[in-house]
């Protein structure tokens, strides 16, 4: 089976999250900062008329700050908390920076590979597994895990 995958660059590494947590990019504009946020959120911008919080990947997982640059973006993502049957769905949608944003590829079960558990920065548990194109690897994130449901929805108001 195949799966679809937004790719992106932070610090030289390519990385990628499925294109069904995805909702659109935009190019990098500053944020308003918030006062007494975490570290690694940058602030607030408006997307659609709505206010979402802006969080600095780099900073989440523990990398130096990278100058903004024209190729700088901001993905915007939604992460959804698994309710109960009988309960409506909530899902809290936030921007990511990225250094730059590649393409859309496919990639087959066959072709992920199962996480290291050395060699990378980021936490092994932040990491769906990683990918193959044309001899090149990507860092599957599973963006469910690196951001908690909890941990957004204190940063954002809930949808």
């Amino acid at each position: 089976m195949n799966h679809q995958f937004l790719t992106f660059h932070i610090q030289n590494s390519l990385y990628a999250v499925d294109v069904s947590k995805v909702q659109e990019i935009l190019e990098y504009s500053q944020p308003v900062k918030i006062p007494c946020s975490v570290s690694y959120v940058e602030g607030l911008i408006s997307s659609r008329g709505e206010g979402i919080s802006v969080i600095d990947l780099r900073s989440k997982f523990g990398m130096e700050k990278a100058e903004i640059t024209g190729k700088t973006r901001i993905i915007i993502l939604e992460i959804a908390k698994q309710q109960e049957e009988d309960q409506p769905s909530s899902q809290v949608i936030f921007g990511a920076i990225v250094d730059s944003v590649e393409e859309v590829i496919e990639i087959e079960d066959s072709a992920i590979e199962a996480t290291p558990k050395f060699g990378n920065k980021i936490s092994s548990e932040y990491i769906h597994g990683i990918g193959k194109k044309n001899d090149n690897f990507i860092i599957l994130l599973d963006i469910d895990k690196v951001f908690s449901f909890d941990e957004l929805s204190g940063i954002k108001a809930v949808k």
